[in-house]
């Protein structure tokens, strides 16, 4: 994984958790890999993985079962959406407003791109 100098690297292991969970590929009730496992497959440190544990743990996303590792919580795609909803609203579309502003695109502009986007990424799914 390459990691991205603006966000700290333990959120984006715990973004790359997030992402397996709402795609399935980590089940809720499933064991996620282990925090030497994940920390040989990112190459970091174990302790960086088991920051983003924590983290994720605290948000009521994964929970740990002793002895045996940790494991999706049940609701846990549920809450991934709205962590990344709220991440979304208070990070990302700031940053997306001000660029419009600065380049004078109106949110009606936008909304005709995002409809053109949308039915392409339809037609992939349908193909």
């Amino acid at each position: 994984m390459e990691f991205k100098e603006t966000r700290p690297i333990y959120l984006q292991i715990a973004d790359f958790i997030c992402e397996r969970i709402l795609e399935g590929t980590f089940q809720e009730g499933g064991r996620i890999p282990s925090v030497r496992d994940l920390s040989m497959e990112m190459e970091v440190n174990p302790n960086t993985v088991l920051k983003s544990y924590g983290y994720l743990e605290a948000h009521g996303i994964i929970h740990k079962q002793r002895g045996t590792g940790f494991y999706v919580s049940p609701g846990a795609r549920e809450k991934v959406r709205s962590l990344q909803k709220e991440r979304f609203f208070n990070e990302v579309l700031p940053e997306v407003f001000a660029t419009m502003d600065s380049l004078g695109i109106y949110p009606e502009e936008l909304a005709t791109y995002y409809h053109a986007w949308k039915e392409e990424e339809d037609e992939k799914k349908t193909h």
